[in-house]
């Protein structure tokens, strides 16, 4: 009983530290989130692109099909958000945040956009990968 006990101990001890360690990268990623929704607020489309990989396989997927590697997809939001009126002031809606393996997540949500040409809303679904320390979208689905 008392080996039984033991190993319960230590059991619970491991899950507790994985939920621990699911919570704080869940909120890095929110904080990522974050700097993102003020750098785009602030017309600062570069910024913004500091959370993706600056790689060739970032893959973003937009309603104009799949765009690869990280310029492009920052001269992609450049002339889809030429001015401030374009880009507006950001907001999300989170809906959910998932591990999906070690160091993987995925963020399901929504934006709306305010804007002097228009408002926009949609829904994305980003995949953030933790890559040098730092948590970066590798994936970017948003219509």
């Amino acid at each position: 009983m008392k080996k039984l006990l033991i190993l319960f101990c230590i059991a619970s001890t491991f899950y507790c530290g994985a939920q621990s360690n699911e919570k704080k990268d869940k909120e890095a990623i929110q904080k990522v989130l974050k700097k993102q929704r003020i750098a785009w607020s602030d017309n600062n489309i570069e910024k913004f692109m500091e959370s993706y990989w600056k790689s060739d396989s970032l893959k973003f997927y937009g309603s104009h099909g799949i765009t690869y590697g990280w310029e492009n997809t920052l001269e992609r939001y450049k002339k889809a958000y030429p001015t401030k009126d374009h880009t507006g002031k950001l907001s999300f809606k989170i809906n959910d945040i998932s591990k999906i393996s070690e160091g993987a997540y995925y963020v399901m949500g929504e934006y709306h956009l305010k804007r002097e040409v228009g408002n926009a809303d949609g829904f994305f679904m980003i995949i953030f990968k933790k890559i040098n320390g730092d948590w970066k979208i590798i994936a970017d689905t948003s219509s």
